[in-house]
């Protein structure tokens, strides 16, 4: 599992890169590194592209903390999720640095990478939807080495401190949802669900919201603050073995894997009132599953398959036409930054060959002059002529975006019918008790 926090830099950009480059932190410097810029410069480089920025502000770069559960995975493996991460995010068009930490008890990122991008100096836009985006991305991230996942709705909006406040095992509110799944499943009823808790040493108070307090906590913890599986009545109903209401939002598909508040509750699984939803669930998804093989035409279970086979091997062509895209676009955005630096700080080069004192002079201008030399070098190594015509190159990189939003819509497209297929087909599989191996005991 990884939890991420995002934070501005608005002053001491250098003192912020110092500190994640600590070599005491990161193996001497082996788990640093960095895109679109060299870490040993980045603040100058950063600097350079806030001074071209159109919107100005306060921002300087934003820092993205990425923190590992302990145990599961080593330096090198929480370094490469990392830089996966920060490329996904970024598209390959902010300059970032990218270190890890082993002097603590986890493994962390530190991620900082500039507010302004390469390619048309526009700001970065920090906002919820930017931060979700960062969250999917880093719990898919997860999941395809290995790491355990937050789950949906299971400690959603956890900052980075309390998490690893929890790590420690000094979360109140950790200690207080650990106390109330372990006496829901002893409790008869309410009642006697508050005396297991009053025995495990926890404080009540009786209210318009119901809150514990355990020994040597400050102050109360309202159950309702735990999310919806703790108010009053969800641990009521969690009692009954019944789910817990989670609005009309909450799509049905979703199931029993979706934990409905009876999750891993032997006792609840056993009554009455889950054996009543367990029924109706699998009713609705089997009239949801006909209407849709009706809907769709697809009158036999090797159409069924067939018709997944081909949008899976759409939805893995979108992806790597759009990943070629992306490529092209980190690729592309490089140079544009590389370019300008160059047709820049030219005038500055041309002045160190005629000046008379070239060692006060480099002195005097050393950070203009370290950028406009590694990007002279950049150029060279990737073989673009330092003549090129850099609005050219900004007209086709911004035609070549429009492609990428096409793409992404499309790919977008695909993979939502990829998933709707693979529900279905689920649901099939489940209804004719299919499993791997073995042959189906009725045709659709």
């Amino acid at each position: 599992m990884a939890v991420t926090k995002i934070h501005p830099i608005k002053v001491n950009l250098k003192a912020a890169l110092d500190y994640i480059e600590n070599p005491d932190k990161t193996d001497d410097k082996m788990l640093v590194s960095s895109f679109g810029c060299s870490y040993e410069t980045a603040d100058i480089e950063f600097q350079m592209l806030l001074d071209q920025a159109f919107k100005k502000g306060n921002n300087l770069a934003h820092h993205l903390i990425q923190a590992f559960e302990p145990g599961e995975n080593t330096p090198e493996q929480a370094h490469e999720i990392g830089r996966q991460l920060a490329d996904e995010v970024l598209g390959g068009k902010y300059p970032y640095v990218i270190t890890t930490h082993i002097d603590k008890g986890h493994l962390h990122n530190h991620i900082i990478f500039c507010a302004v991008d390469m390619a048309n100096q526009r700001k970065y836009i920090s906002n919820r939807q930017s931060y979700a985006y960062i969250r999917r991305t880093n719990d898919r991230l997860c999941r395809e080495h290995g790491l355990s996942v937050v789950m949906p709705g299971k400690d959603k909006g956890k900052s980075y401190a309390e998490w690893d406040a929890q790590r420690k095992g000094k979360s109140w509110k950790a200690k207080l949802k650990t106390a109330i799944d372990a006496a829901i499943p002893q409790a008869r009823d309410f009642d006697s669900f508050l005396r297991l808790m009053e025995a495990q040493g926890y404080e009540m108070k009786r209210g318009k919201f119901i809150s514990f307090r355990s020994p040597g906590q400050e102050r109360f913890t309202r159950c309702k603050t735990l999310g919806v599986d703790y108010t009053e009545e969800a641990i009521t109903r969690r009692i009954k073995g019944l789910a817990v209401d989670r609005g009309p939002k909450r799509k049905v598909e979703q199931g029993i894997s979706l934990r409905i508040e009876i999750e891993n509750n032997i006792k609840a699984q056993q009554s009455a009132g889950y054996a009543r939803w367990a029924k109706l669930y699998n009713l609705k998804q089997a009239a949801k599953a006909l209407n849709f093989l009706t809907e769709h035409q697809i009158e036999s279970y090797e159409s069924l398959e067939s018709r997944l086979d081909e949008i899976s091997t759409a939805n893995d062509e979108a992806a790597a036409a759009l990943k070629a895209v992306e490529r092209r676009l980190g690729e592309m955005a490089l140079l544009i930054k590389n370019l300008s630096a160059y047709k820049q700080l030219r005038p500055v080069a041309l002045e160190l060959r005629n000046a008379k004192d070239k060692a006060a002079f480099r002195r005097q201008h050393e950070s203009q002059l370290i950028l406009y030399e590694a990007a002279a070098k950049a150029l060279k190594e990737a073989g673009v002529k330092k003549f090129h015509n850099l609005y050219a190159l900004k007209a086709e990189y911004k035609k070549l975006d429009g492609e990428r939003e096409r793409l992404s819509e499309q790919y977008n497209e695909v993979k939502k019918e990829l998933k709707e297929y693979g529900i279905i087909k689920q649901n099939v599989d489940s209804i004719l008790r299919v499993t791997p191996g073995k042959e189906r005991i009725q045709e659709i």
